[in-house]
């Protein structure tokens, strides 16, 4: 019997209209043997954590280049903890500022991944955030 592939909800909240590096990372997910669940455009964070609970998803990768990621990121986590999704891990990629890095961690963000971060790496570190183990 083998395991339930490792289900990602990759989210584009707020105004940001850019998604090509969303795209790339869902594609390179799927590729890695991942079920993978894309929102689309202008995510509340309501819907995304709607999203998350409907699709039963073990982590979500917010991709956020409008700079909006402080208001953002603390919205979605306090939203999973009120639903009693805080089981479900959070990745955010995107242009996020150095200082704010370790604000993120604090909340729970599990990886921040910046633009030319490459793929392997954010399917390694998902594999190890859900299973512990990066190679299953």
């Amino acid at each position: 019997m083998s395991e339930r592939k490792v289900r990602v909800l990759v989210a584009k909240p707020g105004l940001d209209g850019h998604d090509r590096g969303a795209k790339i990372v869902a594609r390179a997910l799927r590729d890695a043997g991942m079920e993978v669940i894309y929102t689309g455009l202008r995510q509340t964070p309501e819907m995304v954590v709607e999203a998350a609970l409907q699709e039963d998803v073990d982590v979500i990768g917010l991709s956020i280049l409008s700079g909006a990621h402080m208001a953002l990121v603390p919205r979605v986590i306090e939203l999973l903890q009120t639903h009693n999704l805080g089981h479900i891990k959070v990745f955010v990629g995107g242009i996020i500022p150095d200082e704010d890095v370790p604000r993120l961690k604090e909340l729970g963000v599990v990886g921040i991944y910046g633009p030319g971060t490459l793929t392997d790496e954010i399917i390694r570190d998902v594999r190890l955030a859900v299973n512990g183990n990066p190679d299953s």
